[in-house]
């Protein structure tokens, strides 16, 4: 199970997603991470907003003091794109 929490200044993700397929690969936790990294790359170089970013396996931290509009709307996207993938597999609390 993938937990995230989405608070005022941050967004905090623990946890896999364990839906491998019968070749081994764990496709939504591939697509969750595809959705991660481009929301921390897409904050960086095309907003002007000032994010810290600390992943790994099973962890994500993204961290920020202020917000443009733009940076918003892009975590609003991250978070449809991340609905979307739990309709389906029903593998996401968010917290």
């Amino acid at each position: 199970m993938i937990e995230i929490r989405i608070a005022s200044n941050s967004i905090h993700m623990t946890g896999h997603a364990c839906r491998k397929g019968a070749d081994g690969i764990d496709r939504v936790c591939a697509g969750v991470s595809a959705l991660t990294c481009n929301l921390i790359n897409s904050l960086r170089d095309l907003t002007g907003d000032r994010i810290r970013a600390d992943t790994g396996s099973g962890i994500t931290r993204i961290e920020w003091e202020q917000l443009s509009d733009k940076g918003k709307l892009l975590i609003d996207s991250w978070v449809l794109g991340l609905t979307d993938i739990n309709r389906e597999y029903n593998c996401i609390t968010f917290l």
